[in-house]
């Protein structure tokens, strides 16, 4: 059974630092591509980054290229997020998902992020 699980959610101030972590089991993790999605409070969803099953290809959405950078530890079966420099628009419930043949077919049960002073 896939599982994903979100961790390192929480509140942080504009401008600060937070890293997401999302744990993987149930399949070859170092086989698929990954990727995060967030949902803004009653906004759809907006897709954040992507990372090649190497870990060596990612892409960002615009708005968040420079301060959001996507990584993996392939041997820890785990994806990251690192968000740096964060902003109330921010504030989302960030969701990992496992990149299927067209398109994400797992997710996570997402974290939540608030960015507020």
């Amino acid at each position: 059974e896939v599982q994903l699980v979100e961790s390192g959610g929480g509140l942080v101030q504009p401008g600060g630092s937070l890293r997401l972590s999302c744990a993987a089991s149930g399949f070859t993790f170092r086989d698929y591509s990954m990727g995060w999605i967030r949902q803004a409070p009653g906004k759809g969803l907006e897709w954040v980054s992507t990372i090649n099953f190497g870990g060596d290809t990612s892409i960002d959405a615009d708005s968040m290229k420079g301060r959001f950078t996507i990584s993996r530890d392939n041997a820890k079966n785990t994806l990251y997020l690192q968000m740096n420099n964060v902003k109330p628009d921010d504030t989302a419930v960030y969701y990992c998902a496992k990149w299927g043949l067209t398109g994400f077919d797992f997710w996570g049960q997402g974290t939540q992020v608030t960015v507020s002073s």
